[in-house]
């Protein structure tokens, strides 16, 4: 039998455990309260502006069914706003609110730290070719995934 510490999806777990538990505790240090999915919606936000809910969650690869909540939570923290949309008065579109543009700034230099901590553990060089390992790993996988990394629409 294999041991579990030779496994890539429990190396991998692993990994995300640790890179989630830097974020936290460093982001909550600096007085914000997101999470790293709530960042990453942030930021495709911030560039994509007036994007949809629908398109945001094939942005980040998170599921349709719950990217509505964390739109939600994003909106109550005053940090994006959802409004109709000009062009599809059924649709919805989603924008940084001021104060979410500010959050976004202010964490963005700690988000970068938190992936140079991540792999810490690592060379600079090592760093880049398990990053690029991991993108052909997630690339080739993708269409496995409940939540599929979709095509982003073309910048504003």
């Amino acid at each position: 039998m294999t041991d579990i510490n030779d496994m890539p999806g429990y190396l991998i777990r692993r990994l995300h455990q640790i890179s989630v538990a830097i974020f936290t505790a460093r982001t909550a240090e600096a007085g914000f309260d997101l999470t790293p999915v709530q960042y990453g919606a942030l930021a495709t936000v911030n560039r994509y502006p007036g994007i949809d809910q629908v398109t945001l969650a094939g942005c980040i690869a998170y599921d349709k069914a719950t990217i509505g909540g964390v739109v939600d939570r994003l909106i109550q923290k005053g940090y994006l706003k959802r409004d109709v949309s000009p062009s599809d008065r059924r649709a919805r579109v989603l924008d940084l609110t001021d104060e979410g543009r500010a959050v976004l700034e202010a964490a963005t230099p700690i988000v970068a730290e938190v992936q140079d901590q991540s792999l810490s553990g690592l060379s600079e060089e090592e760093a880049r070719t398990l990053l690029d390992l991991l993108k052909k790993a997630t690339d080739a996988g993708n269409s496995l995934s409940r939540a599929p990394l979709r095509a982003a629409p073309q910048p504003k």
